[in-house]
């Protein structure tokens, strides 16, 4: 019976590291061959960061999911909806390692295709929009902007601040940044701004593009002041 267990874990991890692997081309792996359960749910399992990492049933069975899937699991599924769960069963437990979990009623589904993808943030990509409102830190400075088709802008501080021209509503812009997308929203760290993509200036303490291989970025921004002169004002 050892030998099964340990073969079973050792193909579930390999099967994992595959799907992890090739998520940049989507899941390749089909959840609706696995054994499928189904249930209400009646409340969410946290870590310790409170992030969800499964779900309990009416009937006490445990269903684990991975953390990085939070956001797509509290959105799909609430506590009192029925669930048809694909995944593996234990034997000795009430307990489901879920390759997905779908809401009966809404058919939303929430689907493990591996470790989130951070390679978009290193991408360095034009977006142009109109502002719909600037965004303000909790003292009340300009920290970015809401562009009208949802994008969230964030720039460094200082910067922001200096830019204000560019974040006040209704104004048109174009920004170049690396862009994050996630079940929340768009964000932008915005590295450059202007009037056209082709018409765009450097922000002064803007991180540069990252690779995947590239270390932590322990550099300083520096200070107010010594970046590159600001783009020429919007027209009014």
């Amino acid at each position: 019976m050892r030998w099964r267990l340990r073969a079973l874990l050792a193909s579930t991890a390999i099967g994992l590291s595959a799907a992890a692997y090739a998520q940049s081309t989507g899941p390749v792996w089909d959840s609706s061959q696995l054994p499928e359960s189904r249930g209400t749910v009646k409340q969410y399992t946290l870590t310790p960061r409170g992030d969800v990492d499964g779900v309990i049933l009416t009937d006490g069975t445990e269903v684990k999911l991975p953390p990085h899937l939070t956001a797509q699991t509290v959105f799909s599924i609430r506590p009192g909806d029925q669930v048809s769960i694909r995944g593996l069963r234990a034997r000795a437990v009430a307990l489901v390692d879920a390759a997905s979990i779908t809401n009966v009623t809404t058919g939303r589904s929430v689907v493990d295709s591996g470790p989130p993808d951070r390679r978009d943030r290193s991408q360095d990509q034009p977006i142009s929009g109109r502002i719909a409102a600037p965004l303000h830190g909790k003292r009340g400075e300009v920290n970015g902007a809401l562009l009208e088709d949802g994008t969230v802008l964030r720039l460094p501080p200082p910067e922001a601040e200096r830019l204000q021209d560019w974040l006040r509503q209704g104004q048109p812009v174009s920004v170049r940044g690396a862009i994050l997308d996630t079940p929340l929203g768009r964000v932008v760290d915005v590295r450059a701004i202007g009037s056209s993509p082709e018409q765009m200036s450097e922000l002064a303490g803007a991180r540069p593009p990252r690779g995947p291989a590239d270390g932590p970025d322990r550099r300083a921004p520096p200070p107010p002041g010594f970046g590159p002169p600001p783009p020429p004002p919007p027209r009014s």
